[in-house]
């Protein structure tokens, strides 16, 4: 995983959520490997006047790219839709391999509150940028979470789990229709999956071990929809390039299931296989908070405050 961190000073953050709505977007592009493009793409998003550049980070295995961005409404809205647009123009699905699954070029977009916002507003958020998209790219568009159209979209992985190449023969069918456009896919760039969700970590945990099976066993032990721990959603996937089979994660809701615990039961699950857990990797942005909770826990500190932090009182 290969990951860029804008830098900007603590002053920039203080006066950007200063009594304004503030919204997150996380788009997913279906490119990791093209530095040309994934520049491109990027350049396209950062350019975009009234946002903040935050972070980005690519997997040549995934083959895959993660933009994160924050600002106002409307200007986190045309930040989403240059980005789609430079993908659309660069990104050929029909060339694409890669372990993630994945529907459309600009794969997902989702909307998340900050500050000032709700989740209700960020869904409303989520149907402008898909009409504009669906209008100008003509990408088709499907809905989810607190976007969603249907109860059976609300889950991103019930929306996307067909793939792209079995959509293309598929979308015709009423069930799998999209919610905005025609019941066709952009010969190129396939669909798009819009939506608005509270914050998430993407959360990844490498085997010592190439073998795909036992990642995908884990997964299917972790998560929540098998009976695992709730707020976790897992596939296992291999790194080809590292010799290493990868338990690839969202985890939903930090608050009430934390990181450590599920690096525990990751834990537990590969012994069982004689593996054990070679690292850890967030891709993208993650809450103080979580990190310090997994601190805490590992190092067994008793009543220990933010405070402390040096960089917190500085």
């Amino acid at each position: 995983m290969c990951t860029k961190r804008e830098k900007w000073d603590g002053w920039e953050i203080q006066n950007l959520v200063m009594n304004k709505q503030i919204v997150e977007c996380v788009p997913n592009f279906s490119e990791g490997r093209r530095a040309d493009v994934m520049e491109a793409i990027v350049e396209a998003i950062r350019t975009t006047p009234g946002i903040k550049l935050l972070d980005w980070s690519h997997d040549v295995n995934h083959n895959r790219m993660v933009v994160t961005f924050v600002g106002e409404p409307d200007a986190v809205v045309e930040g989403a839709f240059h980005g789609a647009r430079k993908a659309v123009e660069l990104i050929d699905l029909n060339q694409h391999t890669g372990e993630h699954p994945r529907i459309g070029a600009v794969d997902v977009i989702p909307f998340v509150p900050v500050s000032g916002i709700t989740l209700e507003e960020c869904a409303q958020l989520a149907y402008r940028c898909g009409k504009k998209i669906w209008e100008e790219l003509k990408l088709p568009v499907y809905y989810y979470e607190a976007a969603a159209k249907t109860p059976t979209r609300k889950n991103l992985s019930d929306v996307r789990n067909i793939g792209y190449e079995k959509l293309k023969t598929e979308v015709e069918k009423p069930e799998r229709h999209p919610d905005e456009g025609e019941p066709r896919l952009h010969p190129t760039a396939g669909a798009v999956v819009v939506g608005a969700r509270p914050f998430l970590v993407a959360f990844n945990i490498n085997l010592n071990t190439p073998d795909v099976k036992i990642a995908k066993a884990i997964a299917n032990r972790i998560r929540e929809a098998r009976g695992g721990l709730k707020n976790v959603k897992a596939l296992g996937m291999e790194l080809k390039d590292r010799n290493m089979a990868q338990v690839s994660m969202n985890l939903v809701n930090c608050d009430e299931t934390p990181i450590y615990r599920v690096i525990e039961l990751v834990k537990a699950e590969a012994r069982r296989y004689g593996v054990s857990v070679a690292e850890t990797e967030i891709v993208g942005l993650v809450p103080l908070k979580y990190l310090l909770e997994t601190t805490q826990y590992y190092m067994q500190l008793a009543e220990f405050r933010k405070e402390q932090i040096l960089e917190a009182n500085l």
